[in-house]
């Protein structure tokens, strides 16, 4: 019996060698990535190479019949023949175990269908979390930006990625750079704010979080990130989606690239999507001065660029800026887009094109080489599958629930607290939550909070719009409606109202058939009337404010005793409102955008031209209603003895500048110190000021600490008359404080 066993042991070692022998190098996972990427792409035909440069959404015909077994269309076997960049989404509607064994089926099914057995990425998007069933449900972005903190951030796109990993996908078409700065736009809250320090910051471990640091891309515990909409997207003219993007060279430089060439440069996305629109002129899908001279050449990003949805081909029949929809590939091929997102009519030409041009081809193989060697940094040549039984376990557990907790708590700002009305006591008293932002579980929510002492009674009363998805319509309410709320309000000690904007309010306009901008930024419906009637009463009135856009909260600001601004929090954002208001936590979100009265004061971002604000409007107060950087605290912070190590800087030294913060309140609290520096005189107009810096303290009561920030040299940097960076010499004033308005200063002066 050894004997026989060493005989079968002897011929499975030699069919183990032989295996090993026969393997291609491209499948040698102790090979450089390089190398093995060199070794397939010659292998590979005309048409698989095309094939590696498509991706479709997996609504065409990938799904799970009723025993959860794989279902593809004859659609998808037709594609998948050749082998695919990569699926949108597939098992995006059920569990995340069910999805585990569905992309496990898909990606096995897809490896044995193409000749060279290449795997396919599964593309995910997030924006409260993973966007699929199952998953933790974060804060939206600009939520978590109020947070100023960004190592929170990072924790948060870490659980992002693990989540996404095991429900076997592999690349996130998120997250956004984009600079925000119009509340008319529908897709504001999915990005980081209007700050472009402030986003790089978010953006940096948004990225970092969602990769794994790198190392959990290859190790197959996170997924990589495609970092959008390059460039500019954010600002398109009139807040309109589609609309042109009119940026100047020196603000794109400044203001707009610093967050993606940080996403290049520091947190090494591995994707970068091109923006919808075009800038300056110039459709994005179709600048090679944006997509490899910048991108490439200048920042030397080695990853892939995907268009935008069907962006290729609308170079052609939307832009119209190719005669065809072959020239519209070219362009795009071209101009450096390595994967067509969804398209029919754009890279499925590019076979034929290489038949009549085929110097076609050699662009072709660079970009193929990019997704291939995306596919190996991920190790799906070498472990394509999910490990089943770490996926109930790790998915939405009780520490990343914790997680989404905390980041709501950080991320709240108390806008307005007249009076010291909040806290609120947890005694004896009738409190009224009201409002159409109300949920369904909000008052088991605070009343798990408050404790039984207090007794609440809820009522959502009216709905803003009929909900539709493509284009809402606002609804009347009638005053029958809010005097039954005003009755409510009336046999309560205290009234919190529920206020802003829903989902429906403010959302992507799609190309068809939808819309999500907004030509006011005002709350809709009658929002402002049931808060003055309720305020007439002459009882105390909290308002909590959920939105995905800034609004012009006039009234709101005018007539609330306090106001809480919460953007779009976790699953668990009621309960985390119910901790602060009722003193668990004091409040320490800071506002990442500028809040206006109007408008019409658009562009209105703190960090404008010094001239912007030489003058207002007639018949408005001048100036926000809240600045950028505004929130306030159950603590009391006060701000002293702003010193300088040196009085100088020069191109090749580094300054300190510290501040005494001091909590002089009663409460624990934490107060994120901000830094701004202002260039007082310069070759061209400078902004007003800009944050270069800040930090975030928790104080006990009585609690003094020096806060320091370093000011290098190259944040004194600006693009100058002659397009270049340049550091001029002259005077600078450094602030320290609570907001972009308030706070204490020094001069320092840079020499050469």
């Amino acid at each position: 019996m050894k004997y026989l066993f060493l005989t079968y042991l002897s011929v499975f070692t030699l069919l183990s060698v032989h295996a090993q022998k026969e393997k291609m190098p491209y499948q040698n996972e102790t090979l450089p990535i390089n190398e093995r990427v060199e070794d397939l792409l010659p292998r590979m035909s005309l048409e698989e190479k095309v094939a590696q440069m498509r991706i479709f959404h997996a609504n065409i015909g990938v799904k799970s019949d009723e025993k959860g077994r794989l279902e593809l269309s004859d659609r998808v076997i037709e594609k998948l023949k050749l082998g695919i960049a990569g699926i949108k989404n597939p098992g995006e509607h059920i569990s995340p175990l069910a999805a585990a064994k569905l992309n496990n089926e898909l990606q096995k099914y897809i490896i044995k269908s193409n000749r060279w057995g290449i795997p396919a990425l599964f593309v995910t998007e997030s924006y409260n979390g993973v966007d699929a069933e199952g998953c933790t449900k974060f804060g939206r972005p600009i939520t978590s930006a109020a947070s100023f903190n960004p190592e929170l951030v990072h924790r948060v796109w870490d659980v992002v990625g693990k989540e996404a990993r095991l429900r076997g996908m592999h690349m996130c078409h998120s997250p956004e750079a984009d600079i925000v700065r119009d509340p008319r736009f529908g897709r504001m809250s999915e990005a980081f704010g209007e700050d472009t320090y402030l986003t790089t910051q978010m953006v940096v471990n948004a990225i970092k979080g969602v990769q794994g640091d790198y190392e959990g891309l290859g190790n197959g515990t996170h997924i990589g990130a495609v970092t959008k909409h390059f460039a500019g997207y954010g600002q398109v003219l009139g807040g309109s989606n589609f609309a042109a993007i009119e940026i100047s060279p020196r603000t794109l430089i400044d203001e707009v690239y610093p967050p993606f060439e940080a996403a290049v440069k520091e947190a090494r996305t591995l994707g970068i999507m091109a923006s919808h629109g075009d800038l300056n002129g110039v459709a994005s899908h179709g600048n090679p001065e944006l997509l490899t001279g910048v991108l490439r050449d200048q920042w030397s990003f080695d990853g892939y660029v995907v268009s935008d949805s069907n962006d290729i081909a609308r170079l052609y029949y939307f832009m119209k800026v190719a005669e065809s929809p072959e020239a519209a590939a070219l362009m795009g091929l071209v101009a450096g887009i390595d994967i067509d997102l969804y398209a029919e009519d754009s890279y499925a030409y590019l076979p034929e094109m290489v038949k009549k041009d085929p110097s076609i081809e050699k662009m072709i193989d660079r970009s193929v080489k990019r997704v291939l060697r995306t596919k190996m940094i991920l190790g799906l040549f070498d472990n394509p599958y999910i490990d089943i039984k770490k996926v109930e376990k790790e998915v939405r557990s009780k520490a990343s629930l914790a997680l989404a907790q905390e980041a709501d708590l950080e991320s709240i700002i108390l806008l307005k607290n007249e009076g010291n009305t909040l806290p609120l006591q947890k005694s004896n008293q009738k409190i009224a939550l009201m409002g159409p932002l109300l949920n369904e579980d909000t008052k088991a929510a605070f009343e798990s909070v408050a404790g039984k002492s207090t007794t609440f009674i809820a009522d959502k009363g009216f709905e803003l719009t009929d909900q539709n998805k493509g284009v809402p319509n606002l609804l009347h309410t009638d005053e029958a409606t809010i005097e039954k709320m005003v009755g409510l309000a009336k046999e309560s000690d205290v009234t919190i109202l529920f206020l802003g904007g829903d989902e429906f309010t403010s959302k992507e306009a799609f190309f068809n058939n939808a819309l999500g901008d907004r030509a006011t930024i005002d709350p809709v419906g009658a929002q402002d009337e049931l808060l003055m009637k309720v305020k007439a009463l002459g009882k105390p009135v909290i308002v909590v404010l959920k939105h995905r856009r800034t609004l012009s909260i006039n009234t709101i600001s005018k007539e609330a005793d306090a106001i809480l601004d919460g953007w779009d929090l976790s699953e668990l954002g009621d309960s985390s409102l119910a901790k602060i208001i009722f003193g668990e936590v004091s409040p320490s979100g800071k506002s990442p955008v500028t809040i206006p009265r109007s408008i019409g004061q658009m562009p209105f971002h703190y960090s404008m031209k010094e001239i912007n604000f030489k003058k207002g409007y007639l018949f408005i107060e001048n100036g926000p209603i809240y600045p950028f950087g505004h929130g306030l605290s159950y603590g009391k912070f006060e701000y002293d003895n702003i010193t300088l190590s040196n009085k100088t800087i020069t191109p090749t030294s580094e300054i300190t500048v510290s501040a005494t913060l001091t909590n002089t309140g009663k409460m624990k609290a934490k107060e994120v110190v901000q830094m701004y520096l202002k260039d007082e005189i310069g070759s061209v107009t400078r902004p007003d000021k800009e944050l270069k810096g800040f930090q975030k303290i928790e104080l006990s009561p009585g609690e003094s600490k020096t806060v320091s920030f370093t000011i290098t040299p190259k944040m004194l940097e600006f693009t100058g008359v002659t397009m270049e960076k340049i550091l001029e010499a002259g005077d600078y004033t450094v602030m320290i404080g609570t907001s972009s308005k308030d706070g204490i200063t020094t001069k320092f002066r840079l020499e050469k």
